[in-house]
C-alpha cells in the first residue's frame, strides 16, 4: 500500500517536469489518454503550501491574500468552459485530423512522441508569442500578466477567452499527428509551465540553454524595458534563440503589466483590454487604422511599428509600489473558507455534470461568477460589497432549500453547509447595518 502512494506520488511529480517515456505516455485513441492536468491537482496545491516556507527562508516576500486570490479566481474562471461545451482545441484538431490527414503516423511510434513534443512546443512559441504581439490576442493573454507578484499562485491566472483563438495554431500538426499524441503533449506542455513560476530556484547551469526555465520565464513577466516581448517558450527555450525573442535575466525583474491593474476584480482582469481596445477603436481614424488596432501590437498607435516603441514603455526598476489594499484578517480567512468551499463546489459540478440538466450546470457557472465577483469588490473596496455578499449567501440557501434533495439537507454536509451561510449572512447583516447606521449619522450631522 505505501509503495503504491509512494509510486503516484512520484509519478505525478515527474509528470509536472516532463519526465515521462513514450511508452508510458502512448495511447491509441483520445479516450483512452489520462485527464493529466485534473490529476495533477493535487500537486499544484501541495508545491502552492511548500513554496511558502522556501520564500520565507529565503529572505522572499510571501504571496499576498488579494494576489493569490486573484490569480485562483481567475485560473477558476477560465476553467468554466469545461462545464458548459466541449473543448474548442481538441474538437476542430479531431475534425481537421479526420478530413485532412496527409500522413498515419503511427500512436506508439517514440518518433511520433517526439514529433508531438516538438510540434506542440513550437505550436505554443507562436501563440504565446502572437499573444504579446496582436492586440486582440493580447486582450485574453494579458490575464495572465496581470499579476505583480512571481510564486506558484501566478500559473494559475489564466485566461477564459484565450482557448477561443490558440486552437488554430495547433491545426497544421493535425495534417500528420494523431489527436491522442496531440492531447498527451498539449497536457504535458501546460503542466510543464506550472513550475517555472517560481522565485525559489535560481538557475539549472547549462539547462539553461535548451529549457524553458524559472529564470527565463521571470523575464518573460517581467515590464523592465529589457524584459518586454521576451522568452515565449513553453517547455523549451530553442525557439526563442533562433527567432531572436531571448533575454538573460539580469536586473532584478519588476512583474505585472506597463499599465498595472487597480482592482482585484476577476471579471475586469479577464476583460478589461477589451474594454480599453473598444475605446481606442472608436477614437482612431480611418478604417484601416481602425483594424490595425486589433491585429497590431499593443503598443501600436498611427505611425508607429508595428509593435510600437521600447522609448514608450516606462523605463522601472526594482523596487517598485505594488497596489495593494488591505483587508481585516477576519475578512481574508472569510473568502478563503468560502474559496475552499467553491472549488469544492466545482468540483462536483465537474464530476456530475453529465448528470445535470443544463440548467443546474448553467446556474452554478453563474453562482461561481457572482462568488467570484463578490470576493473581488470585498478586496476592491467597494461600497456595494457587504450587501452583495449578503445577497449572495442568502441565495445560496434560498436555492438549497428550494432544489436540494431532503436526504442531502438533513445529512452532516448539507447541515455544516447551511450553518456556515447562515454564519455568513449574520456576519454581514450586522456589517451592513453597521455602514448603514454610520452613514445616517453622518448625514444627519
Amino acid at each position: 500500500m505505501e509503495g503504491n502512494v509512494l509510486t503516484k506520488v512520484s509519478t505525478g511529480l515527474r509528470r509536472l517536469f516532463y519526465a515521462v517515456t513514450p511508452a508510458e505516455t502512448s495511447f491509441p485513441i483520445v479516450a483512452k489518454v489520462p485527464k493529466y492536468v485534473d490529476e495533477a491537482i493535487p500537486f499544484f496545491i501541495g508545491l502552492v503550501i511548500l513554496e511558502i516556507p522556501i520564500l520565507y527562508w529565503r529572505g522572499k516576500k510571501l504571496p499576498r491574500f488579494n494576489d493569490s486570490f486573484g490569480s485562483l479566481a481567475n485560473g477558476l474562471l477560465s476553467l468554466l468552459h469545461g462545464l458548459l461545451f466541449r473543448s474548442v482545441e481538441l474538437t476542430t484538431y479531431m475534425w481537421v485530423y479526420k478530413h485532412f490527414n496527409m500522413i498515419d503516423l503511427p500512436w506508439d511510434s517514440a518518433w511520433a512522441w517526439l514529433l508531438g513534443f516538438l510540434g506542440v512546443d513550437f505550436g505554443y512559441y507562436w501563440v504565446h508569442r502572437c499573444g504579446h504581439e496582436v492586440n486582440i490576442i493580447w486582450a485574453a493573454h494579458q490575464t495572465h500578466h496581470s499579476s505583480e507578484d512571481y510564486n506558484l499562485t501566478t500559473a494559475l491566472r489564466q485566461s477564459s477567452l484565450l482557448r477561443y483563438i490558440s486552437w488554430m495554431f495547433y491545426l497544421p500538426l493535425a495534417l500528420v499527428m494523431p489527436p491522442s499524441v496531440f492531447l498527451v503533449h498539449s497536457q504535458f506542455n501546460l503542466l510543464y509551465q506550472f513550475w517555472i513560476h517560481t522565485e525559489t530556484v535560481d538557475t539549472l547551469g547549462p539547462l539553461e540553454w535548451i529549457l524553458n526555465t524559472p529564470s527565463h520565464h521571470r523575464v518573460h513577466h517581467g515590464r523592465n524595458r529589457y524584459c518586454i516581448d521576451k522568452n515565449y517558450g513553453g517547455t523549451l527555450i530553442i525557439f526563442d534563440r533562433m527567432f531572436g525573442t531571448f533575454a538573460k535575466e539580469q536586473e532584478e525583474v519588476v512583474y505585472g503589466l506597463v499599465h498595472p491593474l487597480t482592482s482585484w476584480d476577476p471579471i475586469n482582469a479577464q476583460l478589461c483590454h477589451l474594454k480599453y481596445m473598444w475605446s481606442v477603436f472608436k477614437e482612431t481614424r480611418g478604417m484601416q487604422n481602425k483594424l490595425a488596432v486589433l491585429w497590431k501590437g499593443p503598443g501600436w498607435a498611427p505611425g508607429k511599428p508595428r509593435t510600437g516603441l521600447i522609448e514608450d514603455i516606462p523605463d522601472i526598476h526594482a523596487p517598485q509600489p505594488k497596489f495593494d489594499r488591505q483587508l481585516p484578517l477576519w475578512t481574508n480567512l472569510y473568502i478563503w473558507t468560502h474559496m475552499l468551499l467553491l472549488i469544492v463546489f466545482y468540483g462536483v459540478l465537474a464530476h456530475y455534470k453529465s448528470e445535470l440538466s443544463p440548467y443546474i450546470t448553467l446556474a452554478g457557472v453563474l453562482f461561481i461568477v457572482l462568488t467570484l465577483s463578490s470576493f473581488g469588490a470585498l478586496y476592491d473596496h467597494r461600497p456595494r460589497a457587504s450587501l452583495q455578499e449578503l445577497l449572495r449567501c442568502a441565495f445560496l440557501l434560498l436555492i438549497v432549500n428550494g432544489t436540494a434533495a431532503s436526504s442531502f439537507i438533513s445529512s452532516i454536509h448539507g447541515q455544516a453547509l447551511i450553518a456556515v451561510y447562515l454564519a455568513s449572512c449574520a456576519i454581514w447583516l450586522f456589517v451592513c447595518l453597521r455602514q448603514f447606521s454610520v452613514k445616517f449619522k453622518s448625514k444627519s450631522s
